[in-house]
């Protein structure tokens, strides 16, 4: 995950709707039973779908009160705290 891609996928909600990320999402996931993409490939579509998700959670962080800068910085603690267990 990449926080600058969260950010900006968070400011793209702000400014349109977050349906467009989950029915991208929904597209991106659906393309991953392609049994003809190759590793890489399905690589990148992972991370694409997983910076996705990161943005939707920090946009409700958001919508229930947090600041945004405050909603990424614990989004991103908590991603790297998984990651060290």
């Amino acid at each position: 995950m990449k926080l600058p891609v969260i950010k900006h996928l968070s400011l793209f909600i702000e400014e349109n709707d977050q349906d467009y990320l989950i029915e991208t999402i929904e597209v991106l996931e659906a393309m991953t039973e392609i049994s003809s993409l190759k590793d890489e490939e399905l690589d990148i579509i992972g991370e694409l779908i997983s910076n996705m998700y990161g943005a939707l959670e920090v946009h409700k962080m958001v919508k229930d009160g947090m600041d945004k800068k405050e909603a990424l910085n614990t989004f991103m603690k908590r991603v790297l705290g998984s990651i060290d267990k």
